[in-house]
C-alpha cells in the first residue's frame, strides 16, 4: 500500500521508553523488554494479521538504534521491518516513543532535534520503502508529562517549559516529515493525545479550567498546522525560541494537506471532569459523546483527515472491551455520514501494556489489561470483535 487506506482497521506495538524517577532513582522504562516482544516478533505479527489487521503502528527504540552519537545499529529494525513484509503487514513507522538516546538530556534541550534529524535522515538512506510514519509520537503528551507535569525525561513542571518542550518537538517532527518529503511520497500518519474536556454549564471556574486545558493541549496541532494559538496558549511565541518557530514555519508547507491523517489518540480515561461535573460518575456512553462532540469541534478548526490512532479499553473492565469498540465506532461512521474525513481506528496495543494504569511513574511490572491478546499472548474477546471489523472495512 502508499495510499493510506479510507478507512483503516490498525493496531499497534507498545514501546515506550521514557526516563521515570522510582524510589529516588531514574529508571529506564522498557515497555518492549515487558512484553517479551522481540523475543515473540514474528508469532505476534502473525497473530495480528491473523485478525485482518493489515495498518501497524510499529517502532523500535531511537536509544538502542543510536546507542552512541552518529553510531546506528539497525538490527531491530532490519528483523521488524523484515517481519513486516512476510505477514503482510504495512508499517506506520515510530520514530521516537517518548524516550531519547541517553546521549540527550531532555526535550527542553534542543540538541536532541539535529540528532533526531540525523537519525531520520540515516532512517530513510538505509530504508526506501515505508510511506507513513509517525516521526515523534503524541507531541503534546511527549512535552506535557516531560515538562508540564514533571513525571518524565526532563521531570519539569511549568507552562514555560512545556512550551519550550513543545517547540522542540513540533519541530523535530515537521522537519522529520519535509526530510521524509523530500525523499519519497510520504505520509505524516500523526499519533496524538487526544482529550475531552467537560463541565457544567453554569459552573464559571469550571469552564475556564476546561478552556485553558483545550488550548494547551490544541497548541500542538496550531504548531503543526499553521493556526496561531489561543488563550493560554497564546504566551507560546513569548517563549519559544523566534528561530525554532521560523523553522516550523519553514518546513510546515513541504507537507500537503492530502497527505496528513491526523491521529487521536482517545481512550475511556481520556475524559477530563472539571469544576463540578468532576463530582459525578461518567458512563461509557458519555465518554463517547464527549469525544464525537470534541473530535467535531476539532475538525472545524483544523480541517484535515484524522483517525482514532489509538484506543483500548484502559480504565474499564476488559469485559467492556467489544462495547467500547463498538460505541466508538459507531461515533467515527455518525462523522463519516456527516461528511467528515474519519480514516479509521487502531486499537492499542497487540498486547497488554504494563504500569500504564500508573503513567509508568511505578515501572514494577504490573499488567495494564488493554490488549486484544492478553500477557500470556491467548486472544480476548476484543480481538474476534476487531477481526469482524478488519472483514468489514476491507
Amino acid at each position: 500500500m502508499t495510499d493510506f487506506p479510507a478507512f483503516a482497521v490498525a493496531c499497534g506495538e507498545e514501546a515506550s521508553d521514557p526516563w521515570v524517577l522510582h524510589d529516588g532513582a531514574p529508571v529506564r522504562v522498557d515497555e518492549l523488554a515487558r512484553s517479551g516482544h522481540l523475543d515473540h516478533l514474528d508469532d505476534d505479527l502473525a497473530a495480528v494479521a491473523a485478525l485482518g489487521v493489515q495498518v501497524w503502528r510499529y517502532g523500535m527504540p531511537w536509544r538502542l538504534t543510536e546507542p552512541e552519537p552518529g553510531v546506528f545499529d539497525w538490527s531491530l529494525w532490519d528483523r521488524a521491518l523484515a517481519a513486516c513484509e512476510h505477514h503482510g503487514l504495512t508499517p506506520v513507522v515510530d520514530l521516537c516513543h517518548f524516550g531519547l538516546p541517553d546521549h540527550y538530556d531532555g526535550f527542553c534541550d534542543p540538541a536532541w532535534v539535529e540528532g533526531f534529524g540525523r537519525y531520520v535522515d540515516a532512517f530513510l538512506a538505509r530504508y526506501p520503502e515505508p510511506r507513513w510514519f509517525t516521526p515523534v509520537n503524541e507531541p503534546v503528551i511527549t512535552a506535557s508529562f516531560s515538562a508540564l507535569l514533571g513525571m518524565w525525561n526532563d521531570r519539569r513542571a511549568s507552562v514555560e517549559d512545556y512550551f519550550v518542550a513543545l517547540g522542540h518537538v513540533t519541530l523535530a517532527n515537521v522537519e522529520a516529515m519535509a526530510r521524509v518529503r523530500a525523499d519519497r511520497d510520504g505520509w505524516w500518519i500523526s499519533a496524538e493525545g487526544f482529550g475531552a474536556d467537560l463541565f457544567d454549564p453554569d459552573d464559571e471556574a469550571g469552564a475556564s479550567a476546561a478552556v485553558d486545558a483545550r488550548d494547551l493541549q490544541w497548541a500542538v496541532w496550531d504548531l503543526h498546522l499553521g493556526h496561531e494559538p489561543r488563550g493560554i496558549a497564546a504566551r507560546l511565541g513569548d517563549v519559544v525560541e523566534p528561530g525554532v518557530l521560523a523553522r516550523i514555519d519553514a518546513a510546515r508547507p513541504s507537507l500537503p494537506v492530502d497527505r496528513i491523517v491526523a491521529g487521536h489518540d482517545f481512550y475511556p480515561v481520556s475524559v477530563a471532569l472539571h469544576g463540578t461535573r468532576a463530582t459525578r460518575p461518567l458512563t461509557l456512553a458519555e465518554r463517547i459523546a464527549a469525544y464525537e462532540a470534541t473530535a467535531r469541534a476539532w475538525h472545524e478548526q483544523y480541517r484535515v483527515s484524522f483517525w482514532v490512532s489509538e484506543t483500548s479499553n484502559l480504565s474499564l473492565p476488559v469485559a467492556d472491551g467489544p462495547t467500547w469498540l463498538a460505541s466508538l465506532v459507531d461515533a467515527l461512521d455518525r462523522m463519516a455520514h456527516d461528511g467528515l474525513p474519519v480514516r479509521g481506528i487502531c486499537w492499542y496495543s497487540r498486547g497488554d501494556q504494563y504500569d500504564w494504569d500508573g503513567a509508568l511513574l511505578e515501572p514494577v511490572g504490573r499488567v495494564t489489561e488493554v490488549g486484544l491478546f492478553d500477557a500470556d499472548r491467548n486472544a480476548r474477546p476484543v480481538a474476534s470483535a476487531y477481526a469482524d471489523l478488519a472483514r468489514e472495512r476491507l
